[in-house]
This record gives C-alpha cells, sequence and structure tokens, in this order.
C-alpha cells in the first residue's frame, strides 16, 4: 500500500534533484521527480521512503513485475558466466532462443524469422529499411496521432511535433502522413474510416511507390486510440492486394498488454512485420522486428544487425520474462485489469462533463477530457502524483490521463491506486 512519509518529492529526491541539474542534461524530463530506491509488483519505493503505486510501469515496460522472479535469476545467472560478446562476432544460444519465441507468438501462422535489437526506434528503422529493400520502393506511410521514436527517421515516422520534434528537422524523406480511426471524434466505422486512409495513400503516393504502412494497432503517445472494429483488417488487405507490408508497430501494445500477446491478435490481423520492445525482458533494453521468413531472409549478409543488438544478459531476462508471461497468464491478468478500469471509471465520467471518453484494452487504458488542453489532465496527474500514485499523460493534445499498470499488481493496490485516481477526477 501507499506509505508516504514526506511531501511528494521528498528531501533526499530534492537533494538529488539539484544534482541532476548539474549532471544531467535539461532536455530529459521526468514525470515525477521522486527518485527510486527499490520497487516491487506495482510499488515503487523513493529514497525518502514513501511507497508509491506505480500505474505507469516505466511505460508499459516492466509488466511482469519489477523485477519478476525469473527476471532476476536468469540475469544473474547470465552476467556470472558472461556479459557481451557481439552475437556478429561469436553467437550464443540465448539469442536463438527469443528469435525462436517471437517466431512461435508473432501473429500468424507462416514462417517467421526476428532480428534483435536494443530500443523500440532502432526496430522501427529495421522495418522500414527491410521494407525499402525488399519492395524496391521508398515511401512509407504512418498515420495521424501515431508515435514511433525520437531518431531522425522514426521523428519523421511521429506526428506530435512538441516535444519531440521541435527545431529537430530536417527530417527524412519519403515519409507521408494520413488519417486514421479515432471514434471518439470522427464517428467513423472501421470500413469508412480505412476508405478514407486507402483513399489519401492512393492520392498521395499510390500503392505502386509504397513500401509499407507503419502502424499502431492501438496508439499509445497519441492517447490510447482504440480504432473502430473493421479499421485494420481493411487496411491489412489493401496492403496485402497491392504488395505493400504492413509494419504493426506493437512496441507498447505487445506481450500482453492489452489481453492478447499482441495488439493485433484481436482482430485477427497479421502484419508482415511486428516491432517490439518494452515489455519484451522485463526491464533490459531489448527490440526486435519478426517478419515473415522471405522478407527478412532477403536482406543481404551484414545489412541487419548492431553491436550491442540482442544482448546475452538482455536475451536472458527476455526469456525469464516470456516464461513469466505463460506461467501466470498475463493475458488474463490484463483483462482482469481492464474490466475493473473501464467498469468503474466508465460509471465516473457519468459523475463529471469534464470526461470525453474512458477506453482501451487490457491495462492499456485511458481517460480523455472534453476539454482540449494539458490544464485538466496536468491537474489530475498532479493530486495523483502529490498523493503517491504515477499515472501518465499523453495524447496529441495533452488531455489523456494513461494508465499502464504492471499486469502482476495486487488487486489491492490497484483499487488503492484508482482510488486515488477516482478521487482526483471528482475533486
Amino acid at each position: 500500500m501507499t506509505r508516504l512519509r514526506t511531501a511528494i518529492p521528498g528531501p533526499r529526491s530534492l537533494e538529488l534533484q539539484a544534482r541532476r541539474e548539474g549532471a544531467v542534461a535539461a532536455g530529459v524530463r521526468s514525470t515525477l521527480p521522486v527518485y527510486v530506491a527499490s520497487a516491487g509488483d506495482g510499488l515503487l519505493v523513493d529514497v525518502d521512503g514513501n511507497q508509491l503505486v506505480d500505474l505507469a510501469s516505466g511505460i508499459a515496460v516492466t509488466g511482469t513485475g519489477n523485477p519478476a522472479p525469473a527476471v532476476a535469476e536468469a540475469v544473474h545467472a547470465q552476467i556470472d558466466r558472461f556479459s557481451h560478446t557481439c552475437f556478429m562476432v561469436t553467437p550464443y544460444e540465448s539469442y536463438l532462443e527469443v528469435c525462436e519465441e517471437l517466431n512461435a507468438l508473432a501473429p500468424g501462422s507462416h514462417e517467421k524469422r526476428s532480428v534483435l535489437l536494443n530500443s523500440g526506434a532502432e526496430a522501427v528503422e529495421n522495418a522500414v529499411k527491410i521494407a525499402r529493400h525488399v519492395t524496391g520502393r521508398q515511401a512509407v506511410v504512418v498515420v495521424d496521432h501515431g508515435y514511433h521514436g525520437r531518431t531522425n527517421l522514426t521523428m519523421a515516422l511521429t506526428a506530435k511535433t512538441m516535444p519531440y520534434k521541435h527545431r529537430f528537422g530536417p527530417f527524412a524523406p519519403e515519409v507521408h502522413r494520413v488519417p486514421t480511426s479515432y471514434p471518439l471524434h470522427d464517428g467513423l466505422t472501421g470500413a469508412e474510416a480505412a476508405q478514407r486512409t486507402i483513399s489519401a495513400i492512393e492520392r498521395q503516393t499510390g500503392a505502386g511507390t509504397t513500401a509499407a504502412v507503419v502502424i499502431e494497432p492501438i496508439q499509445g503517445e497519441g492517447g490510447v486510440i482504440v480504432p473502430a472494429g473493421g479499421f485494420l483488417p481493411a487496411l491489412a488487405r489493401w496492403c496485402r492486394e497491392h504488395g505493400v507490408l504492413l509494419v504493426a508497430d506493437e512496441i507498447q501494445t505487445g506481450f500482453c498488454r492489452t489481453g492478447s500477446w499482441f495488439a493485433c491478435d484481436h482482430e485477427d490481423v497479421v502484419p508482415d512485420l511486428v516491432t517490439t520492445a518494452k515489455g519484451i525482458a522485463g526491464g533490459l533494453p531489448l527490440a526486435a522486428v519478426t517478419g515473415r521468413a522471405e522478407i527478412m531472409d532477403a536482406v543481404h549478409a551484414g545489412g541487419l544487425g548492431g553491436t550491442y543488438g540482442g544482448n546475452p544478459v538482455a536475451c536472458a531476462a527476455a526469456l525469464g520474462a516470456i516464461r513469466t508471461m505463460h506461467d501466470r497468464d498475463l493475458n488474463a491478468a490484463a483483462r482482469r485489469i481492464e474490466k475493473t478500469v473501464l467498469g468503474r471509471f466508465g460509471t465516473v465520467a457519468e459523475k463529471t462533463g469534464a470526461i470525453a471518453d474512458v477506453r482501451g484494452r487490457g491495462a492499456m487504458l485511458a481517460i480523455e477530457f472534453t476539454e482540449r488542453t494539458p490544464d485538466v489532465a496536468a491537474r489530475v496527474a498532479k493530486t495523483c502524483h502529490e498523493q503517491g500514485v504515477v499515472v501518465l499523460t499523453c495524447g496529441t493534445y495533452g488531455n489523456v490521463i494513461r494508465l499502464l499498470p504492471p499486469l502482476v499488481i495486487p488487486a489491492d493496490l490497484l483499487a488503492e491506486g484508482l482510488d486515488v485516481l477516482e478521487g482526483a477526477l471528482l475533486a
């Protein structure tokens, strides 16, 4: 449970914050400047001894626990053996094992291959590289409200200017943005939204020059936007008919976060390439691109890779995390969280005119406010933080509260965090 010994942030955190200002670049922002000393399943303990309910999971990273016992044991065992050799120089078995797991879990029954990398942005960049190489085309299509990373190419793919793109250009060329499905605001069926998207692609780039459509099956930073039913299947069908590769950015949605292994599974969408990171390795940096074997194998030897990609310690962590997902049935756990949160805050929304929508899948959930400014969401988040509950804001307009609790969070701790959030919403 929460236990606040000081104001948030406390004196020791404030001391560290002062040190940070002399050491860390000011462009790195923290949502809540409390400095963590230890953590558990849904609980953060700061350097002042305050216990906070964690409804953020390090942005959907520590879903299996912080750390999961299987992750910690695997990491300790691996680091005692060796820390790094570079898979491109002298390989090791755990890299193969992670790729085998990914190939088995990713959507579709076709034969697959994987490459391991370090970050979500790196995975997206490699997916675009692969798509362009295989198709011989250059244009890449992305959608409104999308977020794909902070590197030069992924900034071009990302929709939101501030804080991600402001004064960082020029960006990579041949990136084209089209409308998406946002049921709250467009009122379109999935079929109607898909037709609008497809018409924009055909008008802007034409199928014959488009290498890939890169899309989050549920948009995270954009506001936890769940597209209308049928939108993704229709878009996938158009891509398949025209030789355009569908790249599913499952970096935030993957690994049980939405109540299925991948968000594409909810509508039986089978992408050509899937990018993963965040929840894959229980808190250690690891990412991947998984795709159809004939696509992945078409890239020349040496065209994919990187010094740290698939580091053996991160691979060990991933195997421990995936084992935890299986053993604890974290897909079912995510669905229980969804039922709890949507049921409760649907009722809360009826009590206040400030809430426009309560939505999401699994343990990827959001509350969008009617006001299209950050003010209300920021106030609610600040109130939660002061009372020891970590929540996130997101959305193109900054008017969304985002909940990404650990999939293993105990029911009583989740309820305690939601009590605080409800109080902040109704204050």
